[in-house]
């Protein structure tokens, strides 16, 4: 089924140096630009991670330390990658908890401040999930009765996962063409940073979703822990967390 679009909107996927958005880096990036008039574009880009791919990850995506050394770092190719995407809605697999956060680190690292936040995500592995529960080669069979020929290549991948897209709304006449919805109904937490650290409760105050203060409102735990702050800002938390805690405490103290 065609999509029908408001905006444009970009599937893309990512080939890393591993599944931490904090210390793991992009190795490739691939995207299928769909816009509302018809038209589509793919573009792939290598990239310099600056440290070594582990074994494992190359183990998975066939990308090599020697296959990127002479490939631009992501800081190069950064705003060129924020122009295609801007004002575009994303989608992917399994992207609303990986791909889209580790983006999101990238960017802030190349020092785009581009808010991804404002734009609408369709994750097709949830959609999958909900409906049949397998993986993108299993869904990619399923759906469009085909073999994903080149599985864990970012182009392979994205394309895979368009068609699979198509082929839910086709196969799903509950499922609304409406990327709005769709985003919506792959939403998994009402996330305000892109990690799941901070949440939206039910009134639409941020509060804390893990450790100790899990449950508890950000503006209360900066009254009662004042070390909190700090404490966060200078762990191992994720560049986009620290940027909306820092956001949240200044919201407040221009109170």
């Amino acid at each position: 089924m065609k999509l029908q679009l408001k905006n444009p909107i970009v599937f893309f996927d990512l080939e890393t140096t591993g599944t931490n958005i904090v210390s793991d880096r992009i190795v490739e990036i691939s995207y299928h630009k769909v816009s509302p008039n018809g038209r589509e574009e793919t573009k792939t880009i290598r990239i310099n991670p600056d440290m070594p791919i582990p074994k494992g990850a190359s183990d998975i995506h066939g990308i090599l330390d020697a296959d990127v050394a002479n490939c631009p770092k992501f800081k190069e190719v950064a705003k060129e990658i924020a122009n295609d995407i801007e004002g575009c809605d994303l989608a992917g697999y399994n992207s609303n908890r990986f791909d889209i956060p580790l983006l999101a680190e990238e960017l802030l690292r190349a020092e785009v401040d581009m808010d991804l936040m404002k734009r609408k995500f369709v994750d097709v592995q949830v959609i999958f999930h909900k409906m049949e529960a397998r993986t993108l080669g299993a869904a990619y069979k399923f759906y469009c009765n085909k073999d994903l020929v080149g599985a864990h290549g970012a182009e392979a991948d994205t394309l895979a996962t368009y068609e699979v897209l198509q082929a839910q709304l086709d196969r799903y006449p509950e499922l609304k063409n409406d990327i709005e919805y769709l985003s919506k109904f792959t939403m998994q937490n009402n996330n305000v940073d892109f990690a799941g650290r901070i949440i939206y409760n039910d009134n639409g105050e941020e509060i804390i979703n893990f450790g100790k203060y899990k449950g508890k409102k950000v503006t209360e735990v900066f009254k009662t822990d004042m070390g909190y702050y700090g404490w966060m800002m200078n762990s191992d938390f994720a560049l986009h967390t620290k940027k909306v805690l820092t956001n949240i405490k200044l919201r407040e103290f221009h109170k």
